[in-house]
């Protein structure tokens, strides 16, 4: 009688995805520390990332850019807008359109978080160059990943 060959568990260190997760979590934690002082969250720094590139935004465009649902997103917009550092209202043109803009208090955070991407480009031990490389081989890699859902 045939043995079955005993097929070896995946091993943690050689998964693509905890090496990624890992590293999503160091630099989550490295920006948390900078954030932490201007009382700003990494993902309302999200937030405020978008609008200070795109200007006043929808909900709905704000989602589609940080890839995150409205039931997360609210909320963020909630306390961002309690803190004084964006407005929301009504779009003239639909009710049902919730826009988003920044507040003085919220274009002064951008000068603020200047130093930010410099401090976290020191923290991985990167040249900028080898830094953009890299997130572009993530991105490319995210895009091929969601290409196949």
């Amino acid at each position: 009688m045939p043995t079955a060959t005993a097929i070896p568990a995946p091993l943690l260190d050689e998964q693509i995805c905890f090496a990624l997760y890992s590293a999503s979590r160091a630099i989550t934690s490295r920006y948390r520390e900078l954030l932490e002082p201007l009382g700003v969250t990494y993902p309302q720094y999200l937030v405020l990332l978008v609008l200070w590139q795109d200007g006043p935004s929808t909900v709905t465009h704000l989602g589609e850019r940080l890839q995150l649902d409205s039931g997360t997103l609210s909320p963020l917009l909630r306390r961002l807008e309690a803190t004084g550092h964006v407005a929301r209202s009504r779009s003239h043109d639909d009710e049902r359109v919730v826009e988003v803009s920044l507040t003085p208090g919220g274009e002064a955070l951008r000068e603020a978080t200047a130093s930010i991407p410099g401090s976290i480009c020191e923290a991985t031990g990167l040249d900028p160059a080898a830094l953009v490389a890299l997130q572009g081989q993530i991105t490319a890699l995210a895009g091929s990943v969601r290409a196949t859902l």
